[in-house]
């Protein structure tokens, strides 16, 4: 949720924001009015429970005639200041619905527009120039022995796969190497559950316009993650958490599940956009001061995987349009394709504020004592994905692979991966 003192004072900025999402600015003046509505309703209840702590002194002191004129009064008052009170239920109620609508407040830089509408910041690398035909992922990974499609989709359906031998040892080695660069950088491992409650999975801002893409479990009321940001960001739900030391900064391995729904008939090839992955996600609470430094935090630790591994890539700053509702800026990390002749997004990583932690109550104490509200971010370091980039920019004429030299002592010191 976006915090309301800002709306206060600049809620052009925040129709601004609005704007350029492509959402509904009048969201803002209905926001403003939820707001307007809560203050009034908490004036007017408290001044009415007020009176009545008075009434009350009043009628322990009093008798006879006076006495039975004050409790008459008493009851009347009583009703009111329940009816008051139904009045500033009601209005939190629409409060809270009212700002759960807006998203995050973008951050200046943030450009405007859809998802075609993004900056390149940078590039990095030279996509590699072959002197043979190219082949893409899914031949290389078949004929490598490290992907089956046929089986994956013979036994759980469309977008599922094995990955197996190499395959298998690749995403794991992948997933070990990014483990490592986390906790060598200071970031707790952890393997958190991928099935979290309903408060949780609305809290990091999934059930929004996205909440297509997650698999739920009806009998249990619980979802499937789409990645751990949605566990690590409610790790600390409802608590008060010390940065006197610096932020807290937490990597989550995890199985991640998505529906892909509104995908049909895109990158339906391979193990590009699938049901089914791995992740090692970064997961940040921090002061919400320090929340810029520590995004460019997690976009370095991304590039310099991105680096070890020797692939090419683009930095892209994303468009308003294209964001989710917590972020407020994200930057996509797109790695080169040799067979499809484009970048496609390996990473992402976005600050959201303290938009999801407003929604999970992650409280942090400021250097006064006060409690104020934490910065959440979070970044993904690795996923199944980038094995379909290693395969392709690593690949050698005789339909061999040759494994990055960062990967070598992930992979038991093999150079090469061989039909």
């Amino acid at each position: 949720m976006i915090d309301l003192k800002t709306l206060r004072e600049d809620p052009e900025a925040v129709r601004a924001s609005q704007r350029a999402r492509g959402e509904d600015p009048s969201l803002v003046d209905a926001l403003l009015a939820a707001d307007e509505r809560r203050r009034s309703a908490v004036a007017g209840a408290d001044d009415l429970r007020a009176e009545q702590k008075r009434m009350g002194k009043e009628v322990g002191k009093a008798s006879g005639e006076e006495r039975e004129r004050l409790l008459s009064r008493a009851k009347e008052l009583a009703g009111r200041v329940k009816e008051a009170e139904a009045e500033q239920t009601a209005a939190e109620t629409e409060l809270d619905r009212a700002q759960r609508a807006v998203a995050n407040v973008v951050e200046p830089e943030t450009p405007p527009g859809g998802e075609q509408d993004y900056v390149v910041l940078k590039h990095v690398g030279t996509p590699p120039e072959f002197d043979f035909e190219v082949a893409d992922h899914l031949d290389l990974g078949t004929s490598l022995g490290a992907l089956d499609m046929e089986r994956g989709a013979k036994v759980s359906g469309a977008r599922f796969y094995f990955l197996t031998g190499v395959g298998a040892q690749l995403e794991l080695a992948l997933l070990n190497m990014a483990a490592a660069s986390a906790t060598a950088s200071g970031f707790t491992l952890t393997v958190p559950p991928v099935l979290v409650r309903p408060e949780v999975m609305e809290g990091t801002g999934f059930l929004g316009a996205h909440s297509s893409e997650v698999y739920h479990l009806e009998e249990d009321d619980l979802y499937l993650v789409g990645t751990s940001e949605v566990p690590l960001a409610g790790y600390h739900q409802g608590e008060i958490l010390d940065l006197s030391e610096g932020a807290r900064r937490y990597a989550g391995w995890s199985t991640c599940f998505r529906r892909e729904a509104g995908s049909y008939g895109k990158d339906t090839r391979g193990i590009i956009r699938v049901h089914q992955f791995n992740k090692l996600e970064m997961f940040v609470y921090c002061a919400p001061e320090r929340a810029r430094e520590e995004h460019e935090r997690l976009l370095a630790a991304e590039e310099d995987m991105l680096g070890k591994l020797e692939l090419p890539y683009r930095v892209i700053d994303t468009a308003a349009g294209d964001l989710g509702d917590s972020a407020a800026r994200k930057f996509d990390c797109e790695a080169w394709i040799p067979s499809q002749q484009d970048y496609r997004e390996l990473t992402s990583t976005s600050n959201c504020t303290t938009f999801q932690a407003r929604r999970l109550n992650v409280r942090h104490r400021d250097e006064e004592g006060g409690n104020r509200f934490a910065a959440t971010l979070n970044g993904t370091l690795a996923t199944t994905r980038w094995i379909v980039a290693i395969l392709e920019n690593h690949q050698r004429a005789d339909g061999s692979v040759r494994v990055p030299e960062g990967l070598q002592p992930f992979m038991g010191g093999k150079e090469l991966l061989t039909p």
